[in-house]
């Protein structure tokens, strides 16, 4: 019997935790997202993405996995991204949720269940946080708000998508939606989150927001101006292909990629 607050057709949920260069924080997060997922009574995995690291992440992903057997691991040779990530881990899972949580837990997985809720509740088949839903706690610096507002505005100009922040880590997803749009993107690394929904949203998956409650664990690293320049560009890119050369609409519906 599927747990209350779950949907009644949830057979597994997994877990994609993309990791660059995170030995130092990778045990305690993992560790921390299975007391959480334990307390759910749901059944899971966790796919852990070493996206390259060069710090000994990959050899603390394995110690996890030899402990707790719900732990994947999965390595890139280099550093492709987060995007790239993603995708390579959705080649492992075999939930039909899936679940998208940044490793360094700045958005705790305890807000996953409130996310199945909206699910249910709205009847979508996506669910994101956002920032800038009005219910959300959040502490972020002004700089960044600023430019995610920014950013929001250029987003719903170009894409007319219903949705007010599409940078926020923690998603949820039906399966389908991903086995869909992941084999036909292009972004790797800035603009990825963009292509994603886009694309879900082009495909006519609907698409809810959740408030999320944010507690950075350690300091942030300012913008840099060349990630903003390269998050533009792609974001440019993302629309020239769907709106003016339609590619998305002609490449051929098989297999996801990665």
């Amino acid at each position: 019997m599927t747990p209350l607050g779950f949907p009644s057709d949830l057979q597994k949920l997994s877990v994609l935790m993309p990791a660059y260069n995170e030995a130092a924080v990778i045990i305690p997060s993992v560790q921390e997202t299975i007391r959480t997922l334990d307390g759910f009574g749901i059944e899971y995995e966790i796919i852990v993405i070493d996206d390259g690291s060069h710090d000994g992440t990959f050899e603390r992903i394995h110690e996890l996995r030899a402990r707790h057997g719900r732990v994947i691991a999965v390595k890139n040779r280099e550093n492709y991204g987060k995007g790239r990530a993603l995708k390579k881990g959705f080649r492992s899972a075999t939930g039909d949720y899936v679940v998208f949580l940044d490793c360094d837990l700045d958005l705790h997985p305890a807000q996953v269940r409130h996310f199945f809720e909206v699910m249910r509740r709205e009847d979508v088949d996506v669910v994101i946080g956002s920032k800038r839903h009005p219910q959300s706690r959040v502490a972020y610096p002004w700089s960044r708000k600023v430019i995610s507002s920014v950013y929001f505005f250029l987003v719903k100009l170009l894409f007319g998508l219903p949705i007010r922040d599409t940078q926020t880590g923690l998603k949820l997803f039906r399966r389908e939606v991903l086995r869909r749009v992941f084999h036909k993107m292009l972004v790797k690394r800035y603009a990825f989150d963009l292509e994603i929904l886009a694309l879900a949203h082009h495909f006519h998956y609907r698409i809810a927001q959740a408030p999320v409650t944010l507690r950075p664990q350690r300091r942030r690293d300012r913008i840099r101006t060349v990630d903003i320049y390269h998050t533009l560009w792609d974001t440019l890119a993302i629309f020239y292909r769907m709106r003016v050369l339609h590619y998305y609409d002609r490449i051929s519906s098989g297999r996801h990629g990665g």
